[in-house]
């Protein structure tokens, strides 16, 4: 397992050996002690999530303010453009965003820790989207900030308008969302 810092040193990104031939390819997606070693981390997973979504779609930027969840993200159909807000006060890199591709041909994972906004942008004409979660959905603790929000500034690789839930265009900005101290 291959781990990459990100410009958020606590966003990581995660390679798994491919073993690939003309038949297909194998890898193993996630294993505890493996994740832990090469993470620094002692997280353990509780809730594994899948969604499909449309070409044009973003999902976020979401959050739960109390039971903060630490996400495990990965492609297993298409491409997308995820992306993590740093939205813990004390962190050096607050109100930081990072973006990294995930798709089905470059098998990367990419670990969220809880402290963070998550969301993402699908690229391909679907895609299948997976998380592993280190706490439960508790949909009284979600929060969402707004996708376009001028100060975070994310470069969403798209020049037409996403297409949103009712929920996530309800999205607050970053300077009246609750935040983790």
């Amino acid at each position: 397992m291959k781990v990459t810092p990100t410009v958020i040193p606590d966003v990581l990104i995660i390679e798994s050996k491919v073993f690939g031939d003309a038949r297909g390819f194998f890898y193993e997606s996630f294993n505890q002690k493996a994740f832990n070693e090469a993470t620094g981390t002692d997280h353990q997973f509780v809730q594994d999530n899948h969604s499909r979504s449309a070409k044009g779609v973003l999902r976020g930027l979401h959050y739960q303010i109390q039971q903060p969840q630490g996400k495990l993200v990965r492609v297993v159909r298409g491409a997308v453009f995820d992306v993590a807000v740093d939205i813990r006060k004390s962190s050096p890199t607050f109100g930081k965003w990072v973006g990294v591709e995930l798709s089905e041909d470059n098998h990367r994972q990419l670990w969220v820790p809880p402290g963070f906004a998550h969301g993402f942008l699908v690229l391909s004409d679907t895609a299948e989207f997976l998380y592993k979660t280190t706490d439960y959905y508790a949909p009284e603790y979600e929060r969402c900030i707004a996708w376009n929000d001028l100060s975070i500034g994310i470069q969403w690789p798209a020049d037409t308008l996403p297409q949103l839930s009712a929920k996530d265009m309800l999205g607050k900005f970053f300077a009246s969302a609750e935040l983790f101290i």
